[in-house]
């Protein structure tokens, strides 16, 4: 069976109607942009997670290739990689695949995906099973070079620029936002979801995405 026709969860002859079997998540990579100079910005929020968690856990990003840095440890006894993509945000697929090849996933949803996402208030952390890119290029990305969208995700809100009094969706406008680093005081929010969004990735880890969304998925 070949890499993409685990990745997409199909058996040899591409049959789907056995029902699915359940994996549990053995990768958790971050989306963002490589180098100090985009690490502060809110695109980054995602590599923020990564950062902690690894450090939570005595992590070491230690392979680096071209396209990720990847740290392998344990938690909660499960051996787990944490990545983050060496490429361009728009550019993450090609480190999920390589990714994907290195440690022989089975399935796309041993995958969770960090990232940012402009339509969440700041600070506000939700996670999906699966679905579109959601106007987040790195996650339409992946699933455009694995053909899949099939994989879980934890999603950070950096929300949305206003132009004129108005949310904005203009790509100029927009670019700029993510491309920035936030106030002080937006920043604590960002710290507070970056927090919560750890905690989440943990309960994904440990009990599954089903229970973390369960657990998440709320405005406390």
């Amino acid at each position: 069976m070949s890499i993409l026709k685990k990745l997409l969860g199909r058996g040899a002859d591409g049959d789907e109607s056995e029902t699915p079997a359940t994996y549990p998540i053995r990768l958790v990579f971050a989306l963002g942009n490589p180098g100090a100079e985009y690490a502060g910005n809110r695109r980054n929020v995602g590599m923020w997670v990564a950062n902690r968690l690894a450090k939570k856990h005595g992590f070491d990003f230690a392979t680096k290739t071209g396209t990720f840095a990847l740290a392998e440890a344990t938690i909660d006894g499960r051996r787990i990689a944490i990545a983050k993509t060496r490429t361009f945000n728009n550019d993450s697929g090609k480190a999920v695949m390589a990714l994907v090849s290195k440690l022989k996933l089975d399935d796309a949803s041993e995958l969770l995906v960090v990232c940012d996402h402009l339509d969440l208030p700041t600070g506000r952390v939700r996670l999906r099973r699966n679905g579109s890119g959601g106007g987040q290029k790195g996650v339409a990305d992946i699933i455009a070079r694995t053909g899949t969208d099939e994989f879980p995700r934890v999603r950070i809100g950096i929300g949305r620029p206003d132009h004129r009094g108005e949310p904005t969706r203009d790509p100029e406008h927009v670019a700029a936002w993510v491309l920035s680093d936030p106030a002080p005081s937006e920043r604590k929010l960002l710290d507070a979801g970056v927090d919560r969004a750890i905690e989440a990735v943990e309960c994904a880890i440990t009990d599954g995405i089903e229970a973390a969304m369960n657990r998440y998925n709320r405005d406390d």
